[in-house]
This record gives C-alpha cells, structure tokens and sequence, in this order.
C-alpha cells in the first residue's frame, strides 16, 4: 500500500472517475466515486468507439473482457465524399475498434467496482473544498462532506473541480454541432464491422450495419449549444424533420433518415471540446478525464484518452508522494492528450463547413484522404501506446 497517499476522493462517475478508481485500489489506494446524478446515468450518451490503446487499458483494471463481450468490433472502415468511396487501410497488429454503447460502458465499470469493493456514490454534487496541508475535504450540496488525502476531478468537461483549481481555467468550447443517433429500420450494403464516415452534401455522418438495421450517427450543424435537457425539449419528430432537410439528398443519409421511427431517435446534445487546460492540478486537487482534455469526437480517442490518463494517475500516486505525483502525472500525459486534440480539430473544420471551407473542398479532401491513408503515421503512436503498470513511474 501505498505510503505517501491513502485515500482519494473521486467526483464524477463517468468513465474516468471509476476507471481511477479502481486503478488506485489496485495500487493499495482507498477510493470513493462521488456523482451528482442521483442514480447510474441511463440513456445519456450514445455508442463509442473504444481505440485498442483505450482497451489495453481496460484490462488493467479487469474490465477489458467485459467491454468486448458486448461490443461490435470495427474491422473495415470506409471514407465516403458526395457518394464516392474509399477503403481506407487500418493498422497491422492492434485489435479492431470496440465500438459500445455508453450505458454499457458505465453498468460494467460499476460492476467492477462492486466486485472490488470500491464504493460509487449518487446525488453527491461538488458545490466546495476545504484544503488544509495534509487532507482535502470536499463539501457536497446535501450537506455532506468527505476528507480525504488527495481529490480527483473527473467530473467532465463543466467540471467543478477544475474551477475551484484555477478559478480563470477556460471552459468547454462549443464544437458548432449538436449529436443525434439513431438505429434506422434501413439497411446498407455493408459487411457486418463496417463503419463509413460521410461526408454529405450538407453535413457529416457515419454509420454501420446493426442487428434489425442501420446505427446512424450525426454531427448536425447548430448555431447554438444545447444541453442534452434543453435539446430533447424539442420533439424527435422535429428534429428528424430537421436532419432530412440537411441529409435528405444523400445515400444512404436519406433513407436512413426516412427510415428511423421518432422513439428510435437519441439525441444527445451539443458536442464540446476542451482548449489546453494552464492548471491540471493545485496542492492535493488534480484533473483526469475530460475535465482536463476532451478532444473533437473526431479523433475517436475521447474516452480511451480519459482511460488511459486514470490509469497513469493511479500509478504516479502509487509509486511518488503527491506533488511529485501530480507534476509526473501531467508530464506523462499533457503532450499526448494535446497532440491528439490538434489532429482531431483539422479534421472537425471538414464535418461543418461553412462558405469558405466548402468551396475548398476539392483541395481540402484531397490533403485529408492522403492522411487517412497512412494511418501508421496518423494514429499508429496513438493506437499502439500501452500502459506498463508493473514498472515503477
């Protein structure tokens, strides 16, 4: 067990917050999750796609297997402009993209963690801390409080931790897109692990054969951002009216959409990045997840990057005592994390383009295919990195 650090605090139960957790109670660290929701969160989020770098983590904490089993794993990827295809080539040796719902991601976490004894507490919303030189104590809205050694902030990208850290830390910029899913009664010739990425006359989607039809994901292009609350204030049948005007004249955008029943709808809100966070951490408080990086959802490493960095906190407190635990942490990860944020944001410009970028298209996508074409140097650093968790930090 670890000398220097005993207990840690952990707000947010997303995927980083459990993900630490039971990654610092294999280390010999006592850890609580703490969530504002009160109950497990149902029906937010949609499916993602998990990078063999994401998984390999996962398997540090024994919730790799589990993953997979109810995952559909990518293995063909194709890139589709104005209805012209293109088979893009995938790395050698890394297993396929685990694509899986959220929800499940979440419901396998917490199984975990009640196995391991790790205890995931609801209807704890952060609201203080109180910090002295050898404990943090967090204060929660019902009145509650908690004192542990350090506190970890995985509470997403309107964290609150990362606010009582550096009270001028930026905040979440809106990406101009809101994100809708949906399993559309339409099929697509497609092998079974095919996933397309389309760029339409109007807007981008993607999409991949299901069982009993279609996984139709869209990134429509919005003014304005709306929480998920705010975004289903708005009936399905509209918003479906909505994505017909933009996806209509596509193949297969358009069938999808003709073809997907108002209750199949999921809407899921305004997507958000994160700018590079100046503070990750301040005496015994530090940020993990997307409270501190939150890539496009273009770079398909949102959350295998919160895995990954959950992991590697865990390991930084359990071999260094806490300020040079927290400095190693961040060391270990903000070059990495930045690097996949950057290529992300030049492909997001590409899935809502206003005036300018459309009438580039024809030079843009040229540029863009030839990266995608060679994914060794795009994404092989980033897929095939792996957490040593046996070696000393």
């Amino acid at each position: 067990m670890s000398k220097r650090v005993r207990t840690a605090a952990i707000i947010g139960g997303g995927i980083a917050g459990p993900v630490a957790a039971l990654a610092l109670h294999k280390a010999g660290i006592a850890a609580t999750v703490y969530e504002s929701y009160p109950s497990p969160a149902e029906g937010l989020g949609g499916t993602i796609a998990l990078a063999p770098n994401g998984v390999a983590a996962l398997d540090i904490v024994g919730a790799g297997d589990a993953v997979r089993k109810v995952a559909d794993p990518t293995y063909r990827q194709v890139m589709s402009v104005n209805g012209k295809r293109v088979p893009l080539p995938g790395l050698s040796g890394v297993e396929p993209l685990q694509v899986v719902r959220r929800s499940d991601i979440h419901r396998i976490l917490h199984d975990r963690a009640a196995a391991d004894g790790v205890g995931i507490e609801h209807d704890k919303k952060l609201v203080s801390v109180r910090e002295e030189p050898a404990a943090v104590t967090a204060l929660f809205a019902d009145g509650s409080s908690v004192t542990a050694d350090v506190l970890i902030g995985a509470d997403g990208v309107h964290s609150t931790v990362r606010r009582l850290i550096d009270p001028e830390a930026p905040g979440p910029r809106y990406t101009g897109m809101l994100a809708f899913e949906g399993l559309s009664r339409a099929s697509v010739a497609e092998e079974p692990g095919t996933m397309t990425f389309a760029f339409g006359k109007r807007g981008y989607y993607l999409y991949w054969p299901s069982t009993g039809g279609t996984t139709f994901g869209v990134n429509l292009p919005a003014k304005q951002p709306l929480t998920i609350r705010e975004a289903r204030e708005t009936p399905n049948e509209e918003w479906l009216r909505r994505l017909l005007d933009v996806y209509g004249e596509d193949e297969p955008g358009g069938d999808l959409v003709r073809n997907l029943a108002p209750e199949a709808l999921q809407v899921n809100g305004a997507l958000h990045i994160m700018p590079p966070v100046p503070r990750w951490h301040r005496g015994r408080m530090v940020l993990a997840g997307d409270a501190v990086h939150a890539p496009s959802n273009s770079s398909g490493q949102g959350a295998s990057l919160s895995i990954e960095s959950a992991v590697q906190l865990a390991r930084c407190l359990r071999d260094l005592d806490v300020p040079e635990a927290f400095a190693t942490y961040e060391g270990l990860r903000r070059q990495r994390v930045e690097r996949v944020a950057s290529r992300a944001a030049k492909i997001n410009h590409t899935k809502a383009p206003g005036p300018v970028a459309k009438a580039l298209m024809p030079v843009i996508m040229p540029i863009f295919m030839k990266l995608a074409m060679n994914p060794e140097k795009t994404v092989g650093a980033e897929q095939r990195y792996r957490i040593d968790w046996s070696a000393s930090v």
